[in-house]
């Protein structure tokens, strides 16, 4: 698993419960307390270990967890990069889960060697996707719905998300718009400059 990911875990899991909760996560998975190297890849069971730790000591699950990750990596003030490139993938909210399918190519064009899982999006209606999500870490599909709810959010959009799973692999999310004009959608302009 790219370090890029593994920090993004550790950033939440810091941001959110707090220093002291992470160096007892880090001790307890034989992490040093700095945690991980960004630009180093981490076998996938350092991964795995690291958020079944953090839900033991915080008593939630592992699928909670992480579709606040996926949350807090859209909203959180220190994400603003992320949610930068993730705007630039559509005018509104169904626009942009069209795009969620080029998401791995544009992550790469930041971070050349980073995989991200497939993502294959059908239109079920009008204003109705299945996204299917593919990777080896088979959580990503959580992630995925966190994030997808922030953007909603991001966008103004009242919309009705739903995870799945079919295996190991193989997870499915499914995004139904409500109301697209449901709140005013947070400024975004193109030049980041602007925005400061």
């Amino acid at each position: 698993m790219h370090g890029l990911v593994n920090k993004g875990l550790q950033r939440f899991l810091t941001d959110t419960y707090g220093e002291d909760v992470w160096a007892n996560i880090a001790k307890a998975t034989r992490l040093p307390q700095e945690g991980f190297e960004a630009l180093l890849t981490y076998d996938i069971s350092m991964t795995h270990g690291v958020l079944n730790e953090a839900a033991h000591q915080l008593g939630k699950s592992s699928d909670m967890l992480l579709e606040d990750l996926g949350t807090y990596l859209v909203s959180a003030a220190k994400m603003e990069p992320i949610r930068r490139l993730l705007r630039f993938g559509g005018i509104d909210f169904p626009d942009f889960v069209m795009s969620l399918d080029e998401l791995p190519e544009r992550a790469r064009l930041a971070v050349p060697n980073l995989i991200l899982p497939e993502l294959d999006i059908r239109e079920l209606g009008p204003e109705e996707y299945e996204i299917f999500v593919r990777s080896d870490f088979g959580c990503f599909g959580r992630v995925l719905a966190g994030m997808l709810r922030a953007m909603a959010d991001d966008y103004g959009c009242l919309s009705l998300i739903e995870w799945a799973a079919t295996n190991a692999r193989d997870e499915t999310v499914t995004v139904k718009v409500l109301d697209g004009a449901h709140a005013e959608a947070k400024e975004f302009v193109l030049s980041a400059e602007a925005a400061q």
